[in-house]
């Protein structure tokens, strides 16, 4: 049995959880291919293959590892066709895809770029979903260009976007689609929402939201608390248009967690607020020309993977965790706190959101919507001694597969 180097994580009652598969540099995104193979995105490296012996439940030990691609430029996305024949992976550039034969573990020589100009020099992960409700239509994640990026107040630069491009009918030598010019946009004002699924009941898609750090609002420093992550709803992938192509706040605008902040007036956590006040964005404006989030997590805990159960009834979220500056990045600041997101350290574990008819059951302004599944015993020992969630899997059974990026781990979880 393979045995974590930090303290074991606490698993909630009713789950059993295992660490299956480790050795694995910095993994990202994971899926299933069509027989029951992991498929796993390491940062900078490619697409590693594992295949396992399965005794059930959490009993499971990788039987044989295949390097499938070698690719410096890949980072976190990864997605399948409806077929399990085509394999699609991302770049902070561009969306690719290749042949994918999953009983040979083999891909095609050569890969096609599907979708391209998403350059940035910060938050680089391009989170990719191949819905199955509408077959061809893949859903892209942009984030923004840095912590407050102004230039995501212009829809026409990209920046902090989510959009859908239909992709069923491109041939082998089409151009790829330009991610600012083309595309269906699902909602913009979307600072870095690195996970996003397909409500597998009403076909809805969700997104998780990290959001911004350093903050103050009016001149006074709110960062420890505030502004909390973010669930975010973006319709449907059919011919509606419903609750689809708003704007999500950013850069303006912040969903509320802590309500200890100056000028609170009548808002609630979840409510939009702007960060300093003037005529023409103030907190009226927020809340009612913004899109708010249907859920509003703790501050900091940075989700970076949502995934449901196939019945719908929970929906599973990964939060890395807030990020804790160390201290050579700090010793020339009077306080270590100046660039930290919080003090303490909030986030490394998995926790589920239930959900019924294709909704959140909690309602928005609700504060324990999350519930831990799996968490590190001491966060206080966290980064460095923790396991750090980022993607995650189920499988034809349901187990969920979540990987541990700084770790590089794979743990199954089954109740």
């Amino acid at each position: 049995n393979l045995k974590p180097s930090y303290s074991t994580p606490i698993v909630s009652n009713g789950w059993q959880a295992k660490l299956v598969a480790n050795g694995l540099q910095s993994p990202r995104g994971i899926l299933f291919d069509s027989k029951g193979n992991l498929l796993v995105v390491q940062q900078g490296v490619g697409i590693v293959h594992l295949a396992f012996d399965d005794g059930g439940s959490t009993c499971l030990d990788v039987s044989k590892k295949t390097n499938l691609i070698t690719s410096s430029s890949l980072n976190h996305g990864i997605a399948l066709s409806a077929d399990g024949k085509t394999l699609y992976a991302s770049g902070s550039n561009s969306v690719y895809s290749w042949s994918y034969d999953a009983s040979a573990v083999t891909v095609s020589d050569t890969n096609q770029t599907l979708v391209t100009g998403m350059s940035n020099d910060d938050h680089t992960t391009r989170t990719l979903l191949m819905s199955t409700k509408e077959p061809g239509m893949l859903v892209v994640s942009r984030g923004s260009n840095s912590n407050i990026d102004l230039e995501a107040e212009d829809i026409n630069t990209g920046h902090s976007q989510i959009k859908a491009f239909d992709i069923s009918n491109l041939t082998s030598t089409a151009q790829p689609y330009d991610f600012k010019s083309n595309g269906r946009l699902l909602g913009w004002g979307l600072r870095n929402s690195v996970g996003v699924a397909e409500e597998p009941l009403m076909g809805g898609i969700y997104s998780v939201e990290n959001s911004a750090d350093e903050i103050d609002r009016d001149g006074v420093d709110i960062h420890q608390n505030n502004p909390g992550e973010e669930l975010n709803y973006h319709g449907f992938l059919n011919s509606s248009t419903e609750d689809q192509g708003g704007n999500y706040g950013y850069p303006y605008c912040f969903a509320l967690w802590n309500i200890s902040i100056p000028e609170l007036g009548t808002m609630k956590v979840g409510s939009q607020f702007a960060l300093t006040q003037n005529a023409t964005i103030n907190d009226t404006f927020c809340n009612n020309d913004r899109v708010a989030p249907r859920l509003t997590f703790f501050a900091h805990m940075a989700p970076l993977d949502i995934k449901f159960l196939p019945n719908g009834t929970e929906a599973f979220v990964t939060f890395h965790g807030s990020w804790q500056a160390l201290p050579f990045q700090t010793s020339y600041l009077s306080s270590t706190d100046e660039f930290r997101d919080r003090s303490d350290p909030v986030g490394y574990k998995l926790s589920t959101v239930a959900f019924a008819a294709g909704s959140p059951v909690a309602a928005s302004d609700s504060i324990t919507a999350a519930v831990d599944i799996m968490a590190n015993a001491d966060n206080s020992n966290c980064p460095d001694q923790c396991f750090r969630p980022v993607g995650l899997a189920l499988d034809s059974k349901d187990r969920v597969f979540m990987s541990s990026g700084s770790t590089g781990e794979i743990y199954v979880l089954a109740k």
